[in-house]
């Protein structure tokens, strides 16, 4: 399939750059670059943009100008892109995310290989980042873990580095799933099992760590089927959403028994650390 990207020029940057990523991020756009004068935004080549345009804080800004150039990426062009563009992503001492091209000699922590194709979950994003720092900082890993939203499959990785038995990394995007496969397998991942699908594949089971990096309405729509298949005190992981809509997300959680007890941010994106008590 091809891919079109939106090459989104902002003046000031920041902090109109996350506010746009957050916004396009529910409209059927699904991986960014963070570039220096704005972001790359890329989607099927399918999807509407000019309605997504129309809708958007970029239709009309008022405090600060944008850029718009469009462009459509014929799909065997899309790893190309990413080599330009994908530095290696450093997690403090824990752990770096590589791709197969970068040079392993100045790697810190548990070093995680990615060929990212059209995934998100690179580690450049704030949320991605945070994710893996908080799976880092785990007293312990529950043998069972749920990945929703996989995208590249670093985090289902990075927790089966840490000890999970058996990991369940699920993402609505066919060809993101099978991404994750391919990264497993470069990886050496024995205990992942990548599935095409939503939360309907989580029926049934159960979890003592559920790790859930999507965006801010999704995640409240599958809050209650997350409580369902989370063990008394098992650990909720999530983020994809600004600090501004913790205490929203915190309170909401609280009808379904669970408990935030950490909170990270980073570039005004925040990751939550919930608690199930009962």
């Amino acid at each position: 399939m091809d891919t079109i990207e939106l090459n989104i020029v902002l003046d000031p940057k920041d902090p109109w750059t996350d506010i746009v990523i957050s916004e396009l991020s529910e409209t059927g756009f699904d991986s960014f670059v963070v570039t220096d004068t704005g972001v790359m935004a890329y989607a099927e080549a399918s999807l509407d943009v000019d309605k997504v345009l129309k809708y958007s804080i970029l239709n009309n800004p008022s405090e600060f100008s944008c850029d718009i150039t469009r462009t459509i990426i014929p799909f065997q062009n899309w790893n190309a892109e990413w080599e330009e563009n994908f530095s290696p992503v450093v997690i403090e001492e824990y752990a770096t995310i590589l791709a197969p091209f970068h040079d392993k000699s100045q790697a810190k922590g548990e070093v995680v290989i990615i060929q990212p194709q059209m995934s998100f979950g690179t580690g450049h994003h704030q949320t991605t980042w945070m994710m893996t720092k908080a799976l880092f900082e785990l007293e312990q890993m529950p043998e069972r873990v749920l990945d929703m939203g996989t995208g590249t499959g670093v985090l289902a990785i990075y927790a089966e580095k840490l000890g999970a038995k058996s990991i369940l990394a699920i993402d609505i995007e066919e060809w993101s799933a099978q991404n994750a496969v391919e990264n497993a397998e470069r990886n050496k991942a024995q205990y992942i099992e990548c599935v095409w699908g939503d939360i309907e594949q989580i029926e049934g089971k159960q979890f003592g760590l559920i790790i859930a990096n999507i965006n801010k309405n999704i995640l409240k729509s599958h809050l209650e089927k997350y409580a369902e298949a989370l063990e008394k005190g098992g650990i909720l992981l999530l983020s994809g959403f600004f600090t501004a809509d913790v205490d929203e997300i915190s309170t909401f959680a609280l009808k379904y028994d669970l408990n935030t007890t950490k909170v990270l941010s980073k570039d005004e994106w925040a990751c939550i650390q919930l608690v199930k008590s009962n």
